[in-house]
């Protein structure tokens, strides 16, 4: 019996070894990240169609202005990445080093190999390690692969110097160069002892070095040469050589674009070569090299750590709470780290309440993107850590309807913008972000200051004044004249002043909210329109309070302010109060903004027909035609669901397009032939 206990437990241990080295096998996404993304390739291939994006793509990357090699491929649809695979993407930073990386799933590593090989610069060597293959396709991007995986690595480093926010210096935590090589030290690991002196590995970073500059020193002679002759044609002309001007204006792409060499005068040297400094081109590619060294340990540490694992992402469940898997493209945002440990982090710790900073970004923030046939729907989760800080934003988003602001919503307006939110629950959120937020010797004062608020200001009667009800109607955008001062200057730069006329837009809203004290508001419109100093703008006629300037030169002629059935009016016109006949999208609009704390609408194609006149030139005129064509319109709407705020966006498009997301392409390439024209014309002149 006791040996078949003993067996029992042994496979027992046995299998839970497995269990643990299995898990620890796991490439961990830091759990710091602040940015990761899962694209879901098997339906988002669905949705892309190759034959019109594939020479797009090639259009773009013969025009890349930052490549100095001109891709050769020429089939974007085939690069042996499996497109229909989930891709991810995270990115981490800290006081020196930025890193953004993928991870993606191969279906021919042959087509893959052709493709990198085609990216990468002429007579760069792949390096291959025991379980993959990387090479530098950047001087800070490198990929690596093995048979069915690849990793895309970017990283950026910049050495940490004195802290312009602080008096003390930064301490790089990333990256120490010792002797020649580089040995990179990240935040999380403890610092290594000095590897004792090995000539194979000084003989391997020496031949590094050789191929980074072999690979440099032709664009940076190129560079130096050219400054070099500014220089020399400054020391002797005291000015740059003058532009001569044409008779017409012309544009010119950067491709078109040329450096004009110096103009030659008399009894100068018409080719004169000038020597390369190389003291400096050695300090720059000193640092370069540095640099290089250590971005490539870092990407190499990462690679190493990937390649030895199982090849699967263990994502921490944090960032996963709010994915949907039915979503194309999933994101999550850690808001507060992106602040805090940023530069705005680095300013706020100069300020003595940066505590209360901390407090107000200390957030998670969630987006599932879907590409329908008819539209663009994004889905926003926003979640503030704190439990009790998220339950009174939540307690805010918890209003009630008002129907006579409701009544103004109208599908004949441009868009509108509605909120029904408990006002009154403001002060609990604020009271929440302020407490403990005072450090050292202002604690006590932060403490006082909070029980003050609570005694002077009387929530109750301030909530009646406005309780959160409120509405935004744009109507229409009106066209007008008005007279403006410019100055002109004569041939002896005489200034003078000139009178011309312009088209501006003029808006037409309402901005309506509802109040539960009418005469307070009455009595501030009353006191405006008796006040001896504002009497000449601001005056009564009839039931309603007008503002006018004496001379109407801006955009609003007048506004009026009225207050009647417990609503407070702001509008560009008195028949804007009155309640417009609602058809059944209208209805259900207005249903929805009684039924959602935040809802909106946007039309951006009647929004584009008001702002017809400020597109001038013929390219602005075609691409306003394009847009006029395609654009569609915003829908979005904001609710409280449990421990967290949800904001629903809806872009839906009028379109013919196969779906939302090639929709997106077809505008963009309509509008990007637009500006091709041009540029093609000039070049035939």
């Amino acid at each position: 019996m006791k040996s078949v206990i003993l067996k029992t437990q042994q496979i027992a241990f046995l299998l839970l070894g497995f269990v643990l080295i299995s898990a620890q096998q796991k490439m961990k996404i830091p759990a710091d990240a602040p940015f990761y993304m899962e694209i879901n390739g098997k339906q988002l291939n669905k949705k892309v169609n190759w034959e019109k994006l594939n020479p797009f793509i090639q259009e773009i990357a013969k025009k890349d202005k930052k490549s100095k090699e001109k891709f050769s491929w020429n089939d974007y649809s085939k690069t042996g990445i499996k497109y229909d695979a989930t891709q991810y993407h995270y990115a981490t930073f800290n006081d020196s080093i930025q890193t953004y990386t993928t991870h993606f799933i191969l279906d021919n590593k042959e087509k893959f190999l052709e493709f990198i090989n085609s990216t990468k610069k002429k007579g760069l060597e792949i390096s291959k390690k025991s379980k993959y293959s990387y090479v530098d396709i950047g001087d800070n991007t490198f990929v690596a692969w093995n048979d069915n995986r690849a990793v895309l690595s970017v990283v950026n480093y910049s050495k940490p110097y004195k802290d312009l926010w602080k008096d003390d210096v930064v301490v790089d935590s990333v990256a120490a160069v010792v002797d020649s090589a580089a040995a990179v030290v990240d935040t999380a690991y403890a610092e290594e002892p000095e590897l004792p002196f090995n000539y194979k590995d000084e003989i391997k970073n020496l031949k590094d070095d050789i191929k980074y500059l072999k690979d440099n020193i032709k664009d940076n002679n190129t560079e130096i040469a050219r400054i070099q002759k500014d220089i020399k044609y400054l020391e002797k002309h005291h000015e740059y050589p003058k532009e001569e001007k044409e008779t017409t204006d012309k544009e010119y792409s950067e491709n078109d674009a040329e450096v004009a060499p110096p103009a030659v005068k008399e009894g100068e040297p018409e080719n004169e070569d000038f020597p390369v400094d190389t003291a400096y081109q050695k300090e720059m590619d000193s640092l370069r090299i540095e640099e290089f060294k250590i971005v490539k340990k870092f990407a190499e540490d990462r690679f190493e750590t990937y390649f030895n694992s199982n090849l699967e992402l263990d994502v921490p469940q944090g960032m996963l709470n709010f994915r949907d898997p039915n979503s194309d493209v999933f994101v999550y945002t850690d808001y507060g780290k992106i602040v805090k440990d940023g530069i705005y982090g680095r300013m706020m710790k100069r300020y003595d309440f940066n505590q209360f900073f901390d407090k107000v970004y200390n957030s998670n923030t969630s987006y599932n993107l879907y590409f329908d046939k008819d539209k663009v729907k994004l889905v926003n989760t926003y979640q503030h850590k704190n439990t009790e800080i998220q339950k009174n934003i939540s307690s805010i988003y918890k209003g009630k309807k008002n129907k006579k602001l409701m009544a103004l919503i109208n599908d004949k307006s441009i868009g509108y913008y509605a909120m029904n939110v408990n006002g009154s629950k403001c002060f609990d959120m604020m009271y929440s972000l302020l407490d403990n937020t005072g450090e050292g010797e202002y604690e006590k004062e932060m403490q006082l200051m909070m029980e003050t608020m609570k005694i002077v200001l009387d929530e109750e009667a301030i909530a009646k004044i406005a309780p959160g009800n409120g509405i935004f109607v744009l109507n229409e955008l009106k066209s007008k004249k008005v007279e403006y001062t410019d100055y002109d200057y004569d041939a002896d730069y005489n200034e003078k002043e000139v009178k011309k006329t312009k088209d501006v837009m003029v808006p037409n809203f309402t901005f309506a909210f509802a109040t539960e004290n009418e005469k307070y508001w009455n009595r501030i419109f009353n006191v405006l329109a008796t006040n001896k100093k504002l009497a000449k703008t601001f005056s009564k006629r009839g039931d309603f309070y007008v503002f006018k300037e004496e001379k109407s030169a801006g955009y609003i002629d007048e506004l009026f302010f009225t207050v009647k059935d417990g609503i407070v009016y702001f509008t560009t016109s008195t028949d804007n109060i009155l309640p417009k006949p609602q058809s059944a999208i209208s209805k259900e609009w207005a249903k929805d903004s009684g039924k959602y704390p935040l809802t909106g609408r946007f039309d951006i194609q009647k929004l584009l027909i008001g702002l017809e006149k400020e597109f001038k030139s013929t390219s602005e005129r075609k691409t306003l035609d394009v847009l006029r064509k395609h654009i569609g319109e915003v829908y979005y709407k904001t609710e409280a669901k449990g421990d967290r705020i949800e904001t629903e966006i809806d872009y839906n498009i009028k379109d013919s397009s196969e779906n939302s997301l090639m929709y997106f392409f077809d505008v963009f390439d309509e509008i990007y032939k637009i500006m091709e024209d041009p540029k093609k014309e000039l070049k035939t002149l």
